[in-house]
């Protein structure tokens, strides 16, 4: 048995050539490195290309607005979040509100807000 054809060549039979060496780019950012991520899709990038198209721009919609920060109407200040389903609070002033599933305010809410006040002025007069 030659017991030399396992042993590694020595450095100096090393070829050079044979080995894989990039050139480094002085000019390249750190950036360049990472991961690509998803460009148009935003927040349902991480749905892939499951669900469809369609159901994935209503899913972005929703999404979109459960995760904003609202104002808020007792301090004025941006920091109005959902909790959970209906549960909005304020983590300036800590006052929790009932709003809609998945926006703090809901449209037929403004209208019924509208309306109120519109009673009351005229009840006032």
């Amino acid at each position: 048995v030659n017991l030399h054809a396992f042993v590694d060549p020595p450095i100096d039979d090393f070829d050079v050539s044979r080995t894989c060496v990039l050139p480094v780019d002085s000019r390249r950012t750190r950036f360049q490195f990472q991961a690509k991520r998803a460009k148009k899709v935003g927040i349902v990038g991480k749905y892939g290309t499951r669900y469809g198209a369609s159901l994935r721009k209503m899913a972005k919609k929703i999404e979109i607005t459960q995760h904003a920060k609202y104002t808020c109407t007792f301090c004025g200040k941006d920091t109005m979040k959902r909790t959970c389903v209906g549960i909005w609070k304020c983590r300036s002033c800590r006052k929790t509100v009932a709003g809609g599933a998945y926006v703090f305010s809901t449209t037929a809410a403004a209208t019924v807000r509208s309306s109120v006040r519109r009673l009351r002025e005229t009840r006032q007069q």
